[in-house]
């Protein structure tokens, strides 16, 4: 059974960074890939950021260049370094496995972050 358990959501000013953590239980296979969704109030979900297993990584053009997705395989962990945080960033953020041979993703709870003055 997998399960993706995030954390480190919280409230933050304009500006600042934050860091979300997404810790996997079970197996994440050679292919599989890992990303970070988050999805605003009457906003559809996006795609925020992605990383293969092999450190390859791809970000959506709103956070290039201010994200940072990150991966420790021997911990099973993936990691999201946010800076220079704005409003526009406030949305819950959630952890995402894609299993490449069965086509399954599986999902954390969510994380809320809110940039806020």
């Amino acid at each position: 059974q997998v399960q993706l358990v995030e954390s480190g959501g919280g409230l933050v000013q304009p500006g600042e960074s934050l860091t979300l953590s997404c810790a996997v239980s079970g197996n994440i296979g050679s292919l599989d890939t890992m990303g970070w969704y988050r999805q605003a109030p009457g906003k559809p979900r996006e795609l925020v950021a992605a990383i293969t297993s092999s450190g390859g990584t791809n970000y959506a053009s709103s956070v290039k260049g201010r994200f940072t997705m990150s991966r420790d395989n021997a911990q099973n962990t993936v990691f999201l370094q946010m800076n220079s945080l704005n409003p526009g960033d406030t949305a819950v953020y959630s952890c995402n496995l894609h299993k490449f041979w069965t086509a399954i993703d599986y999902w954390g709870q969510g994380t809320q972050v809110t940039v806020s003055s």
